[in-house]
């Protein structure tokens, strides 16, 4: 029998965690599996942060992130007290990964099978074929040294940034994703097909440090998986995994302010009045969130803003969540709609502040692989688009929200369901201003700091602040980034500090 920190002498040291986002979920377990008593405090009424979802008409959506990708990370959560993931959540394979699809018709299946993979690119360039082979290889090259080495050490000074250097700078990780891309293959589409993954975790492909080459790599060892009965399935098992060995997750009742005694962080307190002194204290919460407001109070708060204000934000992303009659088995569960822009679509949205007239919207479909998500002879989706933060575009998605619902629709309706609109039982969308509302997120951005190499490792924010000694950060606006391996890898990260500091 696997002995549970509850049942271990000397557990008296206590750690709040804010936020139950996977990041928050994923340092909470840590901590309590290592003999910390942990709090969570969460201020909506469910857990998983981005990852919440709601049930309409017998429909369930999934508010994201939706794409499951080194499920290891998440089930070494359980292997620290020898329990097993697979007892908790059934992890479903989704193939292909994603079906690409142009404006001019063309499909291309991006799938794990080496040889069938080959043949999708040869059918849009052979003479890419070979340029493939040498990008995943390079690829393999980033995931070693970016995602293995450093994708859960904690970067506390410049020292440790120099140090890391010469690995990057090898792999020309100061160039763009989409520049590096283009010396291994010459065709558009590809291109496209191998750099817009870091738009899942809010790069722009033109701009974004190469190092994201890896998520190519990441994806064709471990896979694409979805959790059976939706990521919010995976939330709750994470949740009762927690709860199991001693921790305590308290919901809808938002912090408000961290206490503090000098350089300390002493307590924290809630908008009911409830509150409680904590050995140490991290964040799950938005990054100028936690120093804005939270910490307004201390000196430190004023110096951290000021420095946040003047970073660059990832853009936000409008979703339209929809049930609809019928079932698609030629839909996959993951498609990325290219529209005919690429380049200039991204200095839209990341640049110039414009809400553009074309699209590239990513569909999910996970009715396709779990039918129980949705009523008998219904399925599930929802689309989205990314879109400016309301920094660069500070429209009033109220009145905006329900005509670019319907542009999207139909967009889904002119390329995949013509009768689309008549088939709709429910919709709803969720704009930049619900990601400020719901998840007190800077600007409306839905992935935090932009993931530029001047924004990266030492760059971002640390995952233990630097004057508050017990004061921690953890998720995507800390290292490595946005993503759940990104921010699963920035809890290991904070936790073997945390622990190291707690002993």
């Amino acid at each position: 029998m696997t002995e549970t920190p509850s049942s271990q002498p000397g557990l008296f040291r206590k750690a709040a965690v804010i936020g139950s986002g996977f990041g928050g979920l994923a340092l909470a377990i840590r901590l309590q599996s290592a003999g910390i008593q942990t709090t969570i405090l969460e201020s909506r009424d469910k857990p998983g942060g981005r990852a919440y979802y709601w049930e309409k008409d017998g429909f369930i959506f999934d508010g994201g992130p939706t794409v499951i990708t080194d499920p290891d990370c998440l089930s070494q959560l359980w292997e620290l007290t020898g329990h097993d993931m697979a007892k908790d959540i059934e992890l479903m394979p989704v193939s292909p990964f994603y079906r690409l699809n142009w404006p001019d018709g063309t499909n291309f299946d991006y799938v794990n099978d080496p040889e069938q993979l080959r043949e999708e690119i040869a059918k849009i360039e052979p003479d890419d074929v070979e340029g493939y082979e040498r990008f995943l290889e390079y690829s393999g090259g980033l995931y070693e040294e970016g995602y293995v080495k450093l994708g859960t050490t904690a970067f506390l000074d410049f020292k440790s940034m120099v140090s890391a250097a010469p690995a990057l700078m090898k792999f020309q990780a100061y160039r763009s994703v989409y520049a590096k891309v283009s010396t291994f293959v010459k065709n558009e589409k590809l291109r496209e097909f191998l750099s817009f993954q870091s738009l899942l975790v809010g790069g722009n492909p033109m701009t974004t440090s190469a190092i994201y080459g890896l998520i190519h790599k990441l994806e064709r060892l471990g896979g694409v998986w979805f959790a059976k009965g939706g990521t919010n399935m995976l939330v709750a098992a994470m949740v009762k995994h927690f709860e199991r060995i001693g921790g305590t997750i308290r919901l809808a009742d938002p912090v408000v302010r961290i206490d503090t005694v000098g350089d300390k962080a002493s307590a924290v307190e809630c908008k009911s009045g409830w509150s409680e002194e904590f050995d140490a204290v991290a964040s799950n919460a938005d990054v100028m969130h936690s120093y804005r407001d939270l910490l307004g109070h201390q000196h430190r708060s004023q110096t951290v803003t000021k420095s946040l204000k003047r970073k660059k934000y990832s853009p936000s992303l409008f979703v339209v969540h929809f049930g609809l009659k019928g079932s698609w088995p030629g839909i996959p569960h993951h498609m990325i709609l290219f529209g005919p822009r690429y380049k200039g679509l991204l200095e839209d949205i990341y640049n110039n502040g414009v809400l553009p007239e074309d699209f590239s919207l990513y569909l999910h479909h996970p009715t396709i692989t779990d039918p129980e998500m949705a009523p008998e002879g219904h399925s599930t989706f929802y689309v989205l688009a990314p879109v400016p933060h309301q920094g660069k575009l500070p429209i009033d998605w109220e009145e905006m929200g329900p005509i670019y619902e319907k542009r999207i629709l139909d967009e889904i309706g002119k390329r995949l369901i013509p009768d689309i609109h008549d088939r709709i039982i429910t919709s709803f969308h969720y704009t930049p201003q619900d990601f400020g509302t719901d998840l007190n997120a800077h600007l409306g951005s839905a992935f935090s700091l932009e993931p530029l190499l001047t924004q990266s490792a030492w760059f971002r924010v640390h995952n233990r602040d630097d004057v508050i000694s017990n004061l921690y950060f953890v998720g995507a606006g800390t290292h490595p980034g946005a993503g759940i391996p990104g921010v699963v890898g920035s809890a290991k990260a904070t936790a073997e500090l945390m622990i190291e500091d707690l002993g």
